[in-house]
């Protein structure tokens, strides 16, 4: 039997573990999945939704962007069908504070489907050091405590506009949720509860999200 040498082994796990990482990033498709609504907003398509606006972030369109509000999604004519996936891709700008306290926090995103909650959950794109470290709740839901940025896509994106000259305060999530659903049709709705104690800029200057893309899918 041949024995692979311990410097050998680490070596082969540096170079195995970064690629099954890609690989559970990438989406999943369920069996018998078919898409009824894709949207990236490249094309400015804000058919079927209300408050919807376009922003320019980072060179692409997305939707957005919003401080204590709400953007809804209806999608009617659903073809028959058991559950609802959705997948979104959601944008978290500038300086989101996660569960601190009430000065500067929580700070709530929140997903219903048909008034139901989906998702309810805290961000923090605040820095991480042993003297400060604002927890969030995602990737779970409000209540459980992780380090800022836990479950990002991605993190060094730019910030949208208190901190529009500085990578690190744009945070990308893919949020998916499979649900069990009937009828043939839906309200998708996105919205925030954030605190902003701010003097000098504007609450969606201090802390704002987006979103570059939803998709919906009917499972049988």
């Amino acid at each position: 039997m041949r024995i692979v040498s311990f410097h050998r082994l680490v070596l082969i796990l540096k170079i195995f573990i970064p690629f099954m990482g890609l690989l559970s990033c990438q989406e999943t498709q369920e069996p018998g999945e078919v898409i009824i609504y894709s949207n990236d907003f490249s094309q400015e398509d804000l058919g079927n939704i209300s408050n919807g606006r376009i922003l320019s972030f980072n060179n692409s369109a997305v939707l957005g962007n919003y401080n204590n509000e709400e953007v809804s999604l209806f999608i009617d004519d659903i073809p028959s069908h058991n559950l609802i996936k959705v997948s979104i891709d959601l944008l978290i700008h500038d300086s989101w504070d996660g569960n601190a306290g009430p000065l500067s926090g929580r700070d709530i995103w929140y997903l219903n489907l048909d008034g139901k909650s989906v998702v309810n959950t805290t961000f923090s794109n605040q820095p991480c050091v042993p003297t400060f470290c604002p927890s969030q709740s995602f990737p779970e839901q409000y209540g459980r405590h992780f380090d800022p940025k836990t479950g990002a896509m991605e993190e060094d994106l730019p910030g949208l506009c208190k901190y529009a000259d500085s990578v690190g305060w744009t945070t990308k999530y893919r949020i998916s949720k499979l649900i069990r659903h009937k009828g043939n049709q839906m309200t998708l709705v996105c919205g925030d509860r954030t605190v902003q104690n701010v003097l000098t800029t504007s609450q969606i200057c201090d802390e704002s999200w987006s979103l570059s893309k939803i998709e919906v899918s009917t499972v049988e």
